[in-house]
């Protein structure tokens, strides 16, 4: 009965996000504020029947119903509490659910947090989120119901996928999900301007929070979901250019340009084009991964479903977004103002440039990810593009993207002197190429590229750095009296430069030893020495493992005992890696168990991994930055001033009437 009655849910959710997105365009079309109206309640009831939905199924999930299929195939009366909750977006049918959960969660938000817009556009916006949710809940409905029923019901499930049990699964997939999702408001944003022909400042601001929340949930999720990788899998990287995680990168590199774009469009009133342009392609983007992941096109540990009719709906509902939404954009593009002019050198300059450099970093990321499917549908052969290429392409085009960074938030609006943002910043110049080529020296091996990389990460600290000294003494004020939105741009561009450096110090000094041990044996790692004291089996709840002991020592004393494991799960014959780190914050030691020899002999990883935090620290700090600007006074203040004005418009609108 409860299945049945969250699948009703979703029924009922479906006919309300299409009543909800005709019913408020239309009204916002006609000037009918009744129409307009229906637009709050209707996406606050959608967010509440699917939570209800979702419940459904996590019930299902946590009472083991083994008659409704997608349970069946996705949990055991041996799985854990905490992991049968999470089994429920763990496969396909029930990832979607969630994703539609995040979908209807973000509209109630704005139906909430959206006092300042006119009733006209919020219908508008609403009104195109609410369509949103119709395709992709008729997508749910058709091919993707997880309550369906399935008879005879088995008296056991057949688990959860061994690679997910892991509180990864947890915390990823909301957090990617929230990001993915985020994006359609910023496309709805776009679109509800483009129908009302206001490509404004207003429009800009309206959209700049909503753009910056869904960019920092994408960013945690990537983030969260490489280091899971990292710890799990047991190879020791931390990503791999996998067409799945290709998928997610692209549309942050699409968002970010995006952020910036609408920071230019709010202050200046410029790249009003280039700002549409990236809402859509951001949110298309993250439909597109939605259909690389579930579509059966790629085999990866990422990938959900291998259903091509499936694909052919989400690719479907790809084509109907696009193309109408660029349909709509090139009737109202020549009526949008070119907006405030500006020099050759200049801030907005500075970000055009920036973003160009990431619309062509987001197209070859694209391109290297698309160009081996493409081959194979046409049967021209299989084709696999890996790490050399994108590491080949990406690097080159992202170093004037990052010295961009400290010179764009130096630089004037309209009009800027470069000879002058030189003179001023000589010393960060200074800095940052003797720091760049000293530091490497600590490895002991100096690199021209890992000096690169060092010298980069300087730089944008030290600029960033100059930036806040020079605008506190300005303003004669402290650092936390400047806007946040400043600093939280500022703390972004730091969280890059920890980034950077994380990423350029492993890539360069990290050592990989796999060596044969027998218990009291030794080998070197790093500034250690890693002692194998031996394997002993230890039961858990739905597997076996063999539990490895291997002693970390430096100077011949024990610093530290870690643990890996081979874990044989009652689901799988296939062993799963369970690594085991040690960390002080500036390097990994990592142990992976591998296979087992004659004679009590192991097959043990190690590896030695500097400033490997740095890599997840610096994508904390970007999503701290971005939360931290969403917060800025002025949005709060705006949106109260102007809420005021327009329920007194509406009053008077009420009054005529």
């Amino acid at each position: 009965m409860i299945p049945e009655l969250g699948h009703f849910a979703l029924i009922l959710t479906f006919v309300l996000a299409l009543a909800q997105g005709i019913v408020s365009l239309y009204g916002a079309w006609r000037g009918n504020l009744a129409w307009m109206a229906f637009a709050r309640p209707a996406a606050r009831w959608q967010f509440g029947l699917v939570a209800f939905s979702l419940l459904c199924l996590a019930w299902s999930f946590v009472s083991f119903d083994f008659s409704v299929a997608y349970v069946a195939q996705n949990s055991s009366t041996k799985l854990p509490l905490f992991y049968r909750i999470a089994a429920v977006w763990g496969g396909h049918e029930g990832s979607l659910l969630l994703w539609m959960f995040m979908q209807t969660g973000w509209a109630f938000a704005v139906s909430i947090y959206s006092r300042s817009l006119p009733e006209a556009m919020l219908a508008r916006v609403l009104g195109v989120l609410g369509l949103i949710t119709a395709g992709f809940l008729l997508f749910v409905l058709i091919s993707s119901n997880p309550f369906e029923r399935m008879f005879p019901v088995p008296a056991e499930g057949l688990d959860l996928n061994t690679l997910l049990q892991d509180i990864g699964l947890i915390i990823h997939p909301p957090l990617l999900y929230m990001g993915y999702v985020g994006f359609s408001v910023a496309f709805a944003f776009a679109i509800a301007a483009l129908l009302a022909g206001r490509l404004d400042a207003s429009w800009a601001r309206w959209s700049r929070p909503w753009t910056t929340s869904a960019w920092l949930f994408l960013t945690l999720g990537i983030a969260v979901g490489s280091w899971w990788a990292y710890y799990e899998l047991g190879w020791g990287g931390w990503w791999f250019w996998d067409p799945v995680e290709n998928s997610s990168f692209v549309p942050w590199l699409a968002g970010t340009a995006l952020i910036h774009s609408l920071a230019v469009t709010e202050k200046r009133g410029s790249f009003k084009n280039w700002t549409v342009l990236l809402a859509i392609s951001t949110f298309s983007l993250s439909i597109l991964g939605a259909f690389l992941v579930r579509s059966g096109v790629l085999t990866s540990v990422h990938a959900f479903a291998t259903d091509p009719a499936r694909g052919v709906f989400i690719l479907s509902l790809f084509a109907v977004i696009v193309g109408s939404s660029l349909i709509l954009f090139a009737w109202r593009a020549p009526r949008v103002g070119a907006g405030g002019q500006f020099a050759v050198v200049s801030r907005e300059s500075l970000l055009l440039v920036n973003n160009v450099l990431l619309v062509v970093v987001t197209g070859t990321v694209l391109l290297g990810t698309l160009y081996p499917l493409i081959m194979d549908s046409l049967g021209l052969g299989k084709i696999s593009v890996g790490p050399p290429y994108f590491n080949k392409v990406f690097v080159p085009l992202m170093i004037p993207a990052l010295v961009l960074i400290v010179f764009g938030v130096l630089a004037n609006w309209k009009r800027a002197n470069l000879l002058d943002l030189v003179r001023q910043l000589a010393l960060v110049i200074v800095f940052s190429v003797v720091l760049g080529a000293a530091i490497p020296l600590l490895y002991g091996q100096w690199q021209g590229t890992a000096a690169l990389g060092v010298g980069l990460a300087v730089w944008i600290v030290l600029g960033s750095l100059f930036d806040v000294v020079k605008r506190v003494r300005a303003t004669r004020s402290g650092v936390f009296s400047q806007p946040r939105s400043w600093l939280g741009q500022h703390l972004a561009h730091m969280g890059v430069a920890v980034f950077v450096l994380g990423v350029t110090m492993v890539s360069h000094y990290e050592t990989e030893t796999d060596v044969l041990l027998q218990p009291g044996q030794t080998a070197q790692v790093g500034a250690y020495d890693a002692r194998f004291q031996g394997v002993h089996m230890v039961p858990g709840p739905n597997y076996s493992a063999e539990r490895g002991t291997v002693e970390l020592l430096r100077d011949g004393k024990v610093v530290a005992t870690l643990y890996p494991e081979n874990r044989t799960y009652l689901s799988s014959a296939l062993p799963m890696t369970e690594s085991a780190i040690n960390t002080n914050g500036l390097r990994h030691i990592y142990v992976a168990l591998g296979d087992k020899y004659d004679q009590g002999v192991w097959s043990v990883r190690l590896y030695y991994k500097p400033l490997v935090d740095f890599i997840w620290l610096g994508c904390l700090l970007m999503a701290l930055g971005g939360a931290l600007a969403i917060s800025d006074r002025r949005y709060r203040v705006k949106q109260t001033r102007t809420a005021v004005q327009n329920k007194a418009m509406n009053t008077h609108k009420q009054v005529q009437a």
